[in-house]
């Protein structure tokens, strides 16, 4: 149980997604402008966001968790540690402070500070894509919790790092940052109109994640050891 209050909590939901935001559409316009080399613009956007993972979860979690992602606090709200208020809120200030990112990406870059994406990134494989990458980041997270509390940040940030590259979809798996990615049309935009299939997917592959995880991570009884 955290020992800051609900204000600060969702003040740190808030930062730390429009923190991880500015980093995701900031690195990839950077990358957009040194290269036309599509494989290394993806790696000068795959090297900083999972950076800025490790960072913003070394820092933040210890005052809300760290989730930054509203799959991530249905996962703890199912878990039962969260309440469904807490949870909500946690919702709304990381979907307001990924839009916030956008706007301090693009301001960074002399842009527009909002623009809808014309991005289209839709399909069965990606919405696929997107189910196991989020399922694998709960695991990830409920694992670490379970076996390597104080690894949390680096297992998540290196997680996010390969999944940006052995999924079709490149691992969004998370629905604050794809919508606050709607309002970018640079290289990490996703069109509004696909924006569903990603979020449902997101959704199912964190929920199926909890899941598994509650039966995997459960204790043995005397009773089954014998």
């Amino acid at each position: 149980m955290s020992e800051f209050d609900l204000p600060r909590r969702i003040m740190a939901e808030a930062l730390g997604t429009a923190l991880l935001v500015a980093t995701v559409v900031g690195s990839g316009i950077m990358a957009q402008s040194l290269t036309g080399d599509v494989a290394l613009q993806l790696l000068g956007n795959t090297i900083p966001t999972g950076a800025i993972l490790v960072v913003l979860i070394t820092l933040l979690g210890p005052i809300s968790g760290a989730h930054f992602n509203p799959a991530v606090s249905l996962v703890f709200m199912l878990r039962g540690e969260l309440t469904k208020g807490d949870a909500m809120l946690y919702g709304v200030a990381q979907i307001f402070g990924g839009i916030v990112g956008v706007m301090i990406a693009h301001g960074m870059f002399d842009l527009p500070l909002l623009a809808t994406s014309e991005k289209i990134r839709t399909g069965g494989a990606q919405w696929f894509a997107e189910g196991v990458a989020t399922f694998g980041l709960v695991v990830t997270i409920l694992g670490g919790l379970q076996f390597a509390r104080t690894a949390v940040p680096m297992l998540v940030g290196l997680y996010i790092t390969a999944a940006y590259w052995f999924t079709a979809s490149t691992s969004f798996a998370n629905p604050a940052v794809a919508i606050a990615r709607s309002f970018t049309h640079t290289f990490s935009g996703i069109a509004p109109s696909n924006l569903a299939g990603f979020i449902i997917a997101e959704i199912i592959g964190a929920v199926l994640a909890s899941f598994f995880m509650a039966w995997l991570l459960a204790p043995v009884s005397p009773s089954q050891k014998g």
